[in-house]
C-alpha cells in the first residue's frame, strides 16, 4: 500500500506542478519575490481545463474529488465551479469476469443466488457498476463495488494528504481552512461511499420517512443479496428527470415535479435529519404518472438539530428579506466570518434573493455587487464546515435541476410555504401579531436603555468633551481619484505658470526643464481621466444567465434506469 501511494503521489505531483507553479507566479512573478499578476477569467478557464483533464486522467478517485470541488466556491474561482460541473462520473464498467469475482465472493455462485442476471451493466460509474437481475421473480439492480478499487482510493487519499502541506503554499493562507476541511471531508465521504452495508442503511431509513408520500418513490434493499460490496435493490425504471421533451410528452406537470422534489429535500433536511445528497439528474427520475424516483444513496448524510434550526432561522429570514437575520444565520452556522463586510455581503444576499425569485436582474448592478466581493472575498471569505458542505451540494443542484424543469420556478414562495405548514414559521395573522410584539418588545427594551444614554451625553456636553467622529466611506475610489486629479491639477497649473516664467526671464535650458516636466504631469493628469473604469467582473451562476446558455446535450450518459454514481 505504501509503495502504490508513494508512487500514485509522484504521479499526482507529476500532473498538478505545472499548474501549481503558475499559481505560485500569480502571487510571486519570479516565485520567491516579484508583484503578483493579474489572471484574467479566460486565463482560469483555460486552467481550469487543463485541471479537469488530469483529474480525469488520475481516475476513480479524483473524478470524484473533481465533483465535490465543483461544489465549493470557498476554495475555487467560478470559472472553475462552472467547469467542474461538467465532470461526469461515468467510466467503462470493469469486465464482467472481474465483477463476478467480486459478486461471488459475496454471495456464492450466479446462477444459484439469482434467477436471472444480465452480464452487460447498465451503469458504471467509477466505484461500482450495476446490473439487472431477478430475485424470486422479481425485477432488481445489482450494485457491484469496483473490483480492486479499495486499495487505489486508499492509496490516492494518502497521496492527496501528502500533497496538501505543498498545495497550501500555492494557494495561499485564505484558503487553508477551507482546503483542510474538504480533505476531511473528502476521505469521509469516498469511504463511506464505498461501503454498501451504510448505503443500506441509509435508504432504507429515508424510505421510511417517504412511506406515506405517493408522489415519491425508493428502491427497497433486497437485504439477503446485499453485503457491504455488492448492493440488490428493487428495479424502478424512469424517464431521466432532464429530459423535459420526453416529459411533455407523458404530460409530467413540470412545475409541480419541481415543486415535489424541493420539499423532498426540505423535509430530508430540516424535519428528518437523514438526507439524499447526490441529487443530480442521473439520479433523479419520473415515472409516468409523474412519481419522483431516486436512485444512488452512496453519497447521504445527517443534518444535526442545532444545523437545522440555524437552516429553519435562514429560510424565516430569507422569506421575510431580513438581511441581517440571513447575515446572522450564516455566522452562527460558520459559513461567514463574523468580521466580514456586512454592507457588501448584505447587497450579495438581496442579490441572491432577487435571483431566487426569477426577476430580472439588472446588468450593472450585477456587476457591480461582484465587483464588491473580488475586493472583499479573499480578506473575508466565506467558509464551509465539513457538517454543511454536502448540504450546500444538495441545495445548488436541486436548484439546477428545478430550473431545468421551471425556469420561472420559485424557491423562496415554495419554501416559505412548506416551513408555515410544517409549523417552523408562523403563518398569516400570527406572523403579524409576533412581529408588532417584537417591535414593542424592542421599543420597550431601548426606553430603558436610552436615558441613561443620553445623560451621559448632555454631561459630556456641559464638560465640553464631546467629540464627534464621521468616516467617509469611499468602497468605489471615487474620493481617492478625485483627490489625485485635484493634486495633479494645481502641479500643473504650477508647472505651466513656471514654465511661462522661466521662459520670460531665465534661460532655454532651465524652460525646457520646467516645460518637460509640465508636460510629463499633463501626461498623468489626461491618463488619468482616460483610465477605463469598467468593471473586472461578469455575472456568474445567476438565473437569469443559465437562461441564455445553451443545454447541454447530456443524453448519451444516462440509462433508463439511472443508479449511477456521478
Amino acid at each position: 500500500m505504501n509503495l502504490r501511494a508513494y508512487w500514485r503521489f509522484v504521479v499526482v505531483v507529476r500532473h498538478f506542478l505545472p499548474l501549481g507553479l503558475s499559481y505560485a507566479r500569480d502571487r510571486n512573478r519570479f516565485l520567491l519575490f516579484g508583484r503578483s499578476r493579474d489572471v484574467t477569467p479566460e486565463q482560469r478557464r483555460r486552467r481550469a481545463g487543463r485541471l479537469l483533464d488530469s483529474l480525469l486522467t488520475l481516475g476513480p478517485t479524483f473524478i470524484k474529488l473533481g465533483q465535490l470541488l465543483s461544489t465549493r466556491p470557498d476554495v475555487l474561482p467560478p470559472e472553475y465551479i462552472d467547469e467542474f460541473a461538467q465532470l461526469q462520473d461515468r467510466v467503462p464498467p470493469a469486465p464482467w469476469d472481474e465483477a463476478r469475482t467480486v459478486l461471488e465472493d459475496e454471495l456464492g455462485p450466479v446462477d444459484e443466488a439469482f434467477d436471472g442476471f444480465e452480464d452487460e451493466a447498465i451503469s458504471g460509474a467509477s466505484l461500482g457498476q450495476v446490473y439487472r437481475a431477478e430475485v424470486d421473480g422479481d425485477a432488481v439492480a445489482v450494485k457491484i463495488r469496483r473490483p480492486g478499487i479499495e486499495d487505489l482510493v486508499e492509496a490516492d487519499l494518502r497521496a492527496i494528504r501528502w500533497s496538501l502541506p505543498i498545495l497550501m503554499y500555492f494557494v495561499g493562507e485564505t484558503r487553508s481552512f477551507s482546503l483542510e476541511t474538504l480533505a476531511d471531508e473528502f476521505s469521509k465521504t469516498i469511504r463511506e461511499e464505498m461501503d454498501y452495508g451504510r448505503e443500506a442503511e441509509m435508504l432504507t431509513e429515508i424510505r421510511g420517512n417517504f412511506a406515506d408520500n405517493d408522489r415519491i418513490r425508493i428502491p427497497g434493499v433486497v437485504e439477503t443479496h446485499s453485503t457491504n460490496r455488492v448492493l440488490t435493490m428493487e428495479y424502478l425504471p424512469g424517464t431521466k428527470i432532464n429530459d423535459v421533451e420526453e416529459l411533455d410528452e407523458l404530460s409530467v406537470d413540470r412545475t409541480r415535479l419541481a415543486e415535489t422534489l424541493q420539499r423532498s429535500y426540505l423535509q430530508m433536511i430540516i424535519d428528518d435529519g437523514v438526507f439524499h445528497a447526490d441529487p443530480h439528474p442521473g439520479n433523479l427520475a419520473v415515472q409516468s404518472d409523474g412519481t419522483l424516483v431516486f436512485y444512488d444513496f452512496g453519497m447521504s448524510g445527517r443534518v444535526d438539530p442545532f444545523v437545522q434550526d440555524r437552516i429553519v432561522d435562514f429560510y424565516a429570514a430569507v422569506a421575510s428579506q431580513d438581511i441581517d437575520a440571513i447575515l446572522d444565520a450564516l455566522i452562527e452556522m460558520g459559513t461567514l466570518s463574523p468580521e466580514a463586510d456586512r454592507q457588501v455581503m448584505g447587497e450579495v444576499m438581496e442579490l441572491a434573493i432577487a435571483d431566487a425569485r426569477g426577476e430580472d436582474l439588472e446588468q450593472y448592478r450585477v456587476q457591480q455587487i461582484i465587483q464588491q466581493v473580488e475586493d472583499t472575498i479573499y480578506e473575508f471569505p466565506l467558509r464551509l464546515p465539513a457538517n454543511l458542505a454536502l448540504v450546500l451540494r444538495v441545495a445548488t443542484v436541486v436548484e439546477g435541476v428545478c430550473v431545468t424543469l421551471d425556469p420561472d420556478f420559485d424557491f423562496i414562495t415554495v419554501a416559505t410555504e412548506y416551513l408555515r405548514e410544517e409549523g417552523h414559521i408562523a403563518a398569516g395573522a400570527k406572523q403579524y401579531a409576533q412581529d408588532r410584539a417584537g417591535e414593542v418588545r424592542d421599543a420597550a427594551e431601548s426606553m430603558v436603555r436610552v436615558p441613561p444614554k443620553l445623560e451621559s451625553a448632555l454631561d459630556r456636553i456641559e464638560r465640553e468633551d464631546l467629540h464627534v467622529r464621521a468616516d467617509i466611506e469611499d468602497s468605489d475610489g471615487v474620493l481617492e481619484r478625485m483627490t489625485r486629479r485635484l493634486i495633479l491639477g494645481m502641479i500643473l497649473a504650477s508647472g505651466t505658470l513656471s514654465t511661462a516664467l522661466l521662459y520670460a526671464a531665465s534661460t532655454d535650458e532651465a524652460t525646457a526643464v520646467a516645460g518637460v516636466g509640465t508636460l510629463a504631469v499633463a501626461g498623468v493628469t489626461y491618463l488619468s481621466f482616460r483610465r477605463s473604469k469598467g468593471l473586472r467582473a461578469t455575472p456568474q451562476f445567476t438565473r437569469q444567465s443559465m437562461r441564455q446558455r445553451e443545454s447541454a446535450d447530456d443524453a448519451g450518459y444516462a440509462s433508463s434506469y439511472g443508479p449511477d454514481e456521478e
